[in-house]
């Protein structure tokens, strides 16, 4: 159970530090990483990814995209709060994604885990008509994810029905973090490409992020633990 617990990720989507603060330490020993998203990083600031840390490894969720220089510059500062891993969004070029990788190079072994976000998991074929890229999903996520790769980052936030092709190409040590999680029967939400936790870990996802199922449960701690049971039976 401990390695399935490793690999979940409570995302904590407040916009309110205390909640947050809350239920991090309700959840503290049964997950193994916190998601710090926009939403709760604009409300409340660097201090409570900090605190976050505390009760866990953090995973800051801020989707940096913009020129080479404002992202190294704030790759660096990301670096600097406590989080274990962060990211950008891989459409944002290859030199970009290279400034994020120098920029928190200097710290070493100690440096968080830098991701990138290939196509965000709210986006279906249709969506994805209206944007200016050509191919399925599932391709274009390929194609971003070997760009990724190529620019020497850690690995890529993907859906679960991209992870295999992933895994095949990249090998077993980049890491697929993979959010859309919906456990059998749990509304969807927003999200378009999802899968159960059983599903995405089979299919090679490195790190599960759960949010709603969990987040809005009558009990929370025993969400957690009905997501990590079923991923340990994988």
């Amino acid at each position: 159970m401990t390695a399935a617990r490793d690999r979940l990720c409570v995302a904590l989507d407040f916009d309110d530090g205390q909640a947050a603060r809350s239920l991090a330490a309700r959840l503290k020993g049964r997950c193994g990483w916190f998601k710090v998203g926009l939403e709760l990083f604009v409300a409340e600031g660097p201090a409570l990814v900090s605190a976050i840390a505390r009760e866990g490894r953090v995973f800051l969720d801020l989707k940096l995209h913009d020129i080479p220089n404002t992202v190294a510059g704030a790759a660096r500062a990301a670096a600097k709060t406590g989080a274990a891993m962060i990211n950008v969004h891989a459409s944002g070029g290859r030199e970009m994604m290279a400034a994020a990788r120098d920029a928190i190079s200097a710290a070493g072994s100690d440096r968080p885990r830098l991701v990138a976000v290939t196509l965000l998991t709210s986006i279906g074929k249709d969506a994805l008509a209206e944007l200016p890229f050509e191919g399925s999903p599932a391709s274009v996520v390929r194609r971003l994810a070997a760009l990724v790769a190529e620019a020497g980052l850690d690995g890529v936030v993907c859906s679960a029905e991209e992870v295999a092709s992933i895994r095949a190409a990249q090998g077993p040590d980049f890491l697929a973090v993979v959010p859309g999680i919906r456990p059998s029967g749990a509304d969807a939400g927003d999200q378009k490409r999802i899968a159960t936790p059983g599903a995405a870990l089979a299919a090679g996802a490195s790190i599960l992020v759960v949010g709603r199922p969990i987040t809005r449960a009558a009990d929370p701690q025993a969400a957690v633990e009905a997501i990590v049971a079923e991923m340990a039976a994988v």
